[in-house]
């Protein structure tokens, strides 16, 4: 059973995969049509009542489908200027003579009512004009036949209808009590749409609110540094360049300056000494209240005493986070500490044979045997990094395929584990962080690598960041 914001997802990343919406939408408006006439046959008339979005537009391409053997009539729920979509508009265009708003007409002098008035993006009981036209339906005493989800679907004022023909699978909270009898039809998506990452996948991204003010978009808490200084910098930037508000470094003061010295937006918080050790324990969950979300790990290195500090750490905090590199020398053996908290584990091939103590080989379904291992054992969302990216969050597993050979050079790493906290920091669920960090990072890489060959950078990828982003959260209009 789909959830209702995985449609949107599909729909995108199929038009991503070349099947564009227009296509999507033609097949449903005939696959529908087909229904119509199989379970009502021919000479009808047919009251195809749409709304302004897309699942109108589906109605409107039922209603062209039927006119050869049937009187149809278009009741529009808004004038035809409300229309949103491209794709809706154009067949509406095709079927204009048919049309007319909908003024309070008599259904009940129809054979068949079609709902194609909301679909599964609308949330809540409808208001307004739908309103009004649904109750119309309910009382028409004509068989209705809704367009994917019933109008209203949850809500105590929704369609009624005797039949449901939705599309490419079952929708969440659809049954037979709130549904009548449920068809599920084929449109022609393409089923890598739902095994593979693609930007819309983005649909998940927190967008911030218009009235939002400084740091309630993402503060981020990133513990790092010591003996290396240029992951924690990349790891930082990442996040910002993913939208978060703040991030804070907390790194040992031996190595702080030189992060530092990368960009005057990463805020530092010194901590003693030359590296990560207990003592810094307290400091950091105090750190750590103000903090949306952490990021452990990049550039810690293993030294005994850091490595007891971070699974102090990572005992101590709830907030949720996002564990890479050396943190995952410190989890090895002790998966268990996991369990009370929340977050992404970002390991790569080796760092996920330490975690759970075992080889792994190299095959496609070791890989995703030994990462859905992994989540079940820790409880948190694993991003498998790879040629191909398996994220799982131990029930649902997706695939990513965008990055490239270039990216095996230093540093990609952190900045996937910048974007993955920068969007945890942001609200985003460890699930959605992860698949939205896995294509970003991956897209980004694909055109640094368009430009760089070889000789690509992970600072190259900081850059197109929010090129990627802007152009995927340009096809959510």
């Amino acid at each position: 059973m789909m959830k209702w914001e995985e449609v949107k997802v599909l729909d995108l990343n199929s038009e991503y995969l070349g099947i564009p919406t227009e296509t999507l939408m033609e097949n449903a408006g005939w696959a529908l049509a087909q229904e119509i006439v199989r379970r009502f046959g021919e000479g009808l008339r047919v009251a195809i009542l749409c709304g302004s979005g897309n699942n109108g537009g589906d109605g409107l391409v039922a209603a062209r489908a039927l006119t050869k053997n049937n009187r149809v009539r278009v009741l529009l729920a808004s004038p035809p200027s409300d229309i949103r979509t491209p794709e809706a508009r154009a067949n509406f265009e095709r079927v204009e003579e048919l049309h007319r708003v909908y003024q309070d007409d008599d259904l009940s002098s129809y054979d068949v009512l079609v709902d194609a008035l909301l679909g599964v993006g609308s949330k809540g009981p409808p208001r307004g004009r739908y309103a009004v036209i649904v109750e119309a339906m309910n009382a028409s005493g004509r068989p209705v036949v809704s367009v994917d989800v019933p109008t209203g679907l949850g809500s105590g004022a929704a369609v009624r209808p005797m039949l449901t023909v939705t599309f490419h699978d079952v929708k969440e909270g659809m049954d037979r009590e709130s549904c009548g009898e449920i068809v599920v039809r084929d449109i022609g998506i393409p089923a890598e749409a739902g095994l593979y990452l693609g930007p819309g996948d983005l649909v998940h991204y927190p967008l911030p609110s218009p009235d939002a003010h400084k740091g309630q978009n993402g503060q981020l808490l990133l513990v790092g540094g010591g003996p290396y200084t240029g992951a924690p910098a990349l790891a930082g930037l990442a996040a910002y360049r993913i939208g978060a508000d703040l991030v804070f470094v907390a790194c040992p003061e031996r190595a702080l300056d030189v992060v530092l010295s990368f960009s005057p937006n990463l805020i530092g918080l010194p901590l003693a000494g030359n590296r990560l050790a207990e003592e810094h324990v307290p400091t950091l969950l105090e750190h750590a209240k103000r903090a949306s979300a952490l990021l452990i790990g990049p550039g810690l290195g293993d030294d005994p005493g850091t490595l007891k500090a971070v699974r102090q750490l990572v005992a101590s905090c709830k907030k949720p986070m996002v564990l890479d590199a050396d943190a995952f020398k410190a989890l090895s053996g002790h998966l268990d500490l996991l369990r009370e908290g929340t977050g992404v584990l970002t390991p790569h091939h080796r760092e996920a044979e330490i975690l759970l103590g075992m080889d792994i080989p190299a095959d496609e379904g070791s890989r995703r045997e030994a990462t859905m291992r992994l989540a079940k054992e820790s409880g948190w969302t694993v991003l498998l990094k790879g040629r191909v990216d398996l994220v799982t969050d131990g029930d649902e597993m997706r695939m990513n395929r965008t990055g490239n050979a270039g990216m095996t050079v230093g540093g990609t790493g952190d900045v996937l584990a910048g974007i993955t906290g920068g969007l945890l920091a942001k609200g985003a669920s460890p699930y959605h962080a992860a698949r939205i960090s896995a294509f970003i990072n991956g897209a980004a890489g694909d055109m640094a690598f368009d430009r760089y060959s070889y000789g690509l950078t992970a600072s190259d990828l900081l850059e197109r960041v929010p090129q990627v982003l802007r152009k995927g959260l340009s096809r959510m209009r």
